[in-house]
């Protein structure tokens, strides 16, 4: 199983740890990528702040991000588990998994990126402040960018099993499955069931889907679960408590879309 998240905005310190090596990080067919974006981004925050922070959507009060980013190169780097924070990463609290449940995060868990375009939870990088929705004045819109080399990489690290897709749209749209792994592949929306006046009445849940998401992946890595496909995942949410209705694809090189239904948000 492959669970793809998203990054989380904020982020914590990067620490003392030895410097990033873009060469040790996984996924190496994205380094020349990875390099381009960070060369980019760590020119562009020592030279101008005011034109790093308009680029990067940031506030006067978020400066310090800028400066933060043209350092890169010399920050302390941490696994990317304990760099990311934030609702969804709250509730899937990596640090308190048992062992077992730990070493499956490590081969599992897929963090997509606005800088490294994707990393695994295991990857020591240092804090940064880049979203997908980021356009930089030399390589463009990030989304757009990552889509050739995530297209050469993605596919060989989903492997022959489900992808279980947790991503948030602008995340989505730098790698979307295609052809057979699209038809193992399921996303997950997350819907607030309540009675009005004798009516069940479904929402979306915007903020607190990813507590949701969050919690559902780490019942998984701590139950063991490890489902053939889109199908069996269904399944095996269902013995974990959730309330799952799937909806196969209605063609085949098409992702399944779960719903999971919730009372009560949290």
């Amino acid at each position: 199983m492959l669970v793809l998240l998203p990054p989380s905005e904020g982020k914590a310190s990067s620490g003392r740890g030895a410097p990033l090596k873009l060469e040790g990080l996984s996924l190496p067919g994205l380094t020349e990528a990875r390099a381009a974006v960070l060369d980019e981004l760590v020119e562009l925050c020592a030279a101008d702040e005011g034109k790093a922070r308009e680029v990067l959507g940031l506030s006067e009060g978020l400066a310090g991000e800028v400066g933060k980013n043209a350092e890169l190169r010399n920050a302390g780097a941490r696994p990317a588990g304990e760099i990311y924070t934030g609702v969804l990463y709250d509730a899937l609290g990596l640090a308190d998994l048992d062992t077992a449940a730990k070493k499956r995060a490590v081969k599992s868990l897929v963090v997509f990126s606005g800088l490294w375009g994707a990393v695994r939870i295991g990857d020591r990088i240092p804090s940064y402040r880049c979203s997908m929705g980021v356009k930089l004045p030399g390589l463009g819109a990030l989304g757009a960018y990552w889509r050739a080399p995530m297209a050469e990489v993605m596919p060989e690290a989903a492997g022959d099993g489900l992808v279980l897709d947790l991503r948030s749209s602008a995340y989505a749209n730098a790698w979307k499955p295609k052809g057979e792994v699209a038809g193992r592949t399921a996303t997950v929306r997350v819907l607030q069931s309540q009675i009005v006046n004798g009516v069940e009445k479904r929402s979306v849940v915007s903020h607190f889907n990813k507590a949701t998401k969050g919690r559902l992946v780490r019942d998984l890595l701590q139950a063991g679960a490890a489902p053939a496909g889109p199908a069996e995942l269904v399944e095996a949410l269902g013995d974990l408590g959730f309330a799952v209705e799937a909806q196969a694809p209605a063609k085949a090189g098409k992702a399944w879309q779960l719903d999971v239904i919730v009372t009560e948000i949290h």
